[in-house]
């Protein structure tokens, strides 16, 4: 649908009164105004398309030059930032969030670089450190004030084993965020019900702070009793007018192949209840590749919002314009 719209937006106007006779010379001149008018407004009013949820990881090169990879997490596919721009060139999309890779942990020196390099192009989201010594709260208002993050995730997993993301230093890295005016984001990659509590005692303390859930809060179409409990979850945070939902990593919540038309429903639940202007598409580059493809990714997000059916507005506030707002000022070049 957004693909539509950018088709539209791009024809030429034709002249008013064409089928008049007039010198040639005269009309090619102001035919071709109309056109570059037409082609103009076009690039003004054309819908960005954002991509709210994806990785970058160094080269082998680059990890052997400068860049190294955490010992044990040796990437198996390529994630460099000269593949991704190149998908993203193909499937027509204009920017992108870029969310710390495990690959690196808490070096972000691959990622700032990225940045650094691209600022019109990419936004950070940073990796929360939860040691117990709190230095993560340093570390992470250093990566902001000076490195430019203006997101962070959470990923409950990194927590010192038996300890919640609402202990001391979670409450801690979650209020800082709020005060940096940056959003949260939530892995919750073993399932939604081990987490809501935290999440909701979160949001409930520091209504300030922005929530995302990354990829749908890991909700699958239910095939059992267990599982239906956690969509409900899902749609009740909605409650807190903080939380935004990225529709995003497809390939990682379905139960069926490209397009995962079974995720239609769940689509629909969440515009209705959280509203299209609290929901983003993501893809979760390099990891969709090997699944769909990236360019697929895009395809199969607008398919799914047509099996809805969700309207041209709603679309494009899910693939780009909700990013936009969540950022203000970025990737407006």
């Amino acid at each position: 649908m957004a693909e539509k719209l950018r088709l539209l937006l791009s024809v030429p106007l034709l002249p008013r009164h064409s089928h008049r006779s007039r010198p040639f010379a005269s009309f090619w001149r102001k035919s071709h105004f109309r056109s570059s008018s037409a082609r103009m407004a076009s690039s003004l009013s054309d819908p960005k398309i954002i991509d709210s949820h994806l990785h970058v990881w160094a080269s082998p090169e680059e990890a052997a030059d400068k860049f190294p990879y955490l010992p044990g997490n040796e990437p198996t596919l390529p994630g460099n930032v000269d593949f991704l721009l190149k998908c993203m060139g193909e499937a027509d999309v204009d920017g992108a969030l870029i969310v710390q890779p495990i690959n690196h942990k808490f070096d972000h020196s691959l990622v700032t670089s990225v940045l650094k390099r691209y600022p019109s192009k990419f936004v950070g989201c940073c990796l929360a450190d939860p040691s117990e010594d709190g230095s993560g709260v340093k570390q992470l208002e250093r990566l902001v004030s000076e490195d430019g993050y203006q997101a962070v995730r959470f990923n409950p997993y990194l927590w010192p084993s038996g300890q919640k993301m609402t202990n001391e230093v979670g409450k801690a890295l979650f209020s800082k965020a709020g005060e940096l005016g940056i959003p949260v984001g939530f892995m919750c990659m073993k399932g939604l019900s081990l987490h809501i509590s935290e999440i909701e005692e979160l949001c409930t303390e520091f209504p300030r702070t922005v929530v995302l859930l990354d990829h749908l809060a890991f909700c699958k179409p239910p095939t059992n009793d267990e599982e239906s409990k956690a969509f409900p979850q899902l749609l009740n945070l909605s409650r807190f007018p903080q939380v935004y939902v990225k529709f995003s990593a497809l390939f990682r919540v379905s139960r069926k192949p490209f397009p995962y038309e079974d995720l239609s429903h769940s689509l629909s639940q969440v515009v209705h209840t959280f509203g299209a202007n609290r929901v983003m598409w993501g893809t979760d580059f390099p990891y969709v590749v090997p699944e769909c493809g990236y360019k697929e990714a895009k395809e199969a997000a607008s398919l799914i919002a047509n099996q809805v059916p969700l309207s041209a507005s709603e679309l494009d506030w899910i693939m780009g314009r909700t990013v936009l707002e969540l950022f203000p000022g970025k990737w407006r070049g």
